[in-house]
């Protein structure tokens, strides 16, 4: 056992306490923060110190405020092929939008409208997209969505029951699709995706390769993969990795049996777990304390039962052939140099198949990219739906900035 793995194991115990009960609570809601964190890949525990004063302070400055996740749209639903509810939200052209002003806009001829559909990531929601959402409100229709099992979409009823079956990628971009019918069953498409999302866009591009010929007219993915996500080692030693891969299976299976005792140990563990979630989401030194509080707000709010249900889903997910449905559609491809999720070289991998791509890799960034520098993901978004005709290439797309001090 390494020194840190050391340390850890001890501050488990002392934070699960004497009885055995807590103990098992407090190690289940350690390894559902792992899960979580490290984006179902399993990852060891590391060195886990963080100052209380930071935490507080924290928690003070996003729930007294709370400006993040705030935003809302029009509240749609969905429904996917086996029946799940998917929740969207649609945020239109501003109101003042109208023929008059998309010329002032755009001069004398405007372009076709287009909706950008948003996808996010893993244990997250679709308010992940916070600063990019806000930035682009009013200039172009958004679509926002949840996907089955995560913020306000149903639980997925093909994984519910006895007879449940693990999510796979190709489902996500069935409900991708089930979206796009509800949202936006015309015009042009520009779909963002981060991390699963990305992997959501893939999936949707490899079934329905028709529809991205028809009508996708740009793609971003974020922080993604097209594959090989089993030879990712989250900045730990092979031996650990490997470790966690054998047992992680068995773990969640047992974990999934006594999910009231898993929730407990996770919100005994809030400080650990808060840790865990900085290291794997943020590269930067110095995050925006409510920004970081924001993103353990939205993991910690998945279930060990959807944790559960994803897990198989990435390390089974293939997706490079399906690229070349993209290949005459422009593509965004950004990621953090720091990401130790989906590593830069996922997107250098991506970019190699789409020669005609843009490959953007932002330094000091690590996989939550688009809420720690939100001002280098929206910047080359917004370039991209100039490129597309969504925006005019002089439009504002309001004010934004870093979230991080890279010092």
């Amino acid at each position: 056992m390494s020194e840190s793995t050391g340390e850890a194991v001890a501050a488990v115990s002392a934070l699960s306490g004497g009885s055995g009960g807590w103990r098992r609570a407090g190690v289940a809601g350690v390894a559902v923060g792992v899960l979580a964190a490290g984006a179902a890949a399993g990852v060891a525990i590391e060195r886990l110190t963080v100052s209380r004063g930071v935490r507080k302070k924290a928690r003070l400055a996003i729930d007294a405020s709370g400006p993040y996740g705030a935003l809302r749209g029009t509240p749609g639903e969905a429904v996917a092929d086996d029946g799940t509810p998917l929740y969207y939200e649609t945020d239109p052209v501003d109101s003042q939008g109208d023929v008059p002003r998309r010329r002032r806009l755009f001069g004398r001829k405007a372009p076709a409208p287009v909706t950008v559909v948003f996808s996010h990531g893993f244990c997250l929601t679709q308010d992940s997209w916070h600063f990019q959402r806000a930035a682009l409100r009013g200039l172009v229709r958004t679509v926002h969505w949840d996907q089955r099992g995560h913020g306000r979409s149903g639980r997925g009823v093909a994984q519910s029951g006895p007879d449940g079956v693990p999510v796979s990628i190709d489902q996500l971009g069935r409900d991708l699709r089930a979206v796009i019918d509800a949202a936006s069953p015309e015009g042009p498409l520009v779909l963002v995706g981060h991390s699963m999302g990305g992997m959501t866009v893939m999936a949707l591009a490899d079934q329905y390769p028709e529809l991205v010929r028809e009508r996708v007219v740009g793609v971003a993915l974020v922080g993604t993969s097209s594959g090989r996500l089993a030879e990712v080692s989250y900045g730990l030693p092979a031996a650990g990795v490997n470790a966690v891969r054998r047992v992680l299976p068995q773990v969640l299976r047992a974990l999934t049996a006594q999910t009231e005792l898993v929730e407990r140990g996770r919100r005994a563990t809030a400080d650990l777990f808060a840790g865990l979630i900085k290291r794997y989401s943020f590269s930067s030194r110095e995050v925006d304390p409510a920004v970081a509080r924001f993103a353990e707000r939205l993991i910690e709010s998945t279930p060990i039962d959807v944790v559960a249900e994803f897990y198989p889903a990435f390390e089974e997910h293939d997706k490079a052939a399906a690229l070349s449905a993209l290949t005459d559609t422009p593509v965004l491809v950004l990621a953090g140099e720091k990401d130790l999720v989906t590593p830069s070289t996922h997107s250098e991998a991506i970019a190699d198949l789409l020669p005609e791509a843009e490959l953007v890799l932002v330094p000091d960034a690590g996989h939550l990219v688009m809420l720690e520098h939100p001002e280098a993901v929206t910047d080359r978004l917004a370039d991209l739906l100039a490129r597309v005709g969504a925006v005019s290439a002089a439009a504002n797309v309001g004010p934004y900035g870093s979230t991080a001090d890279p010092r």
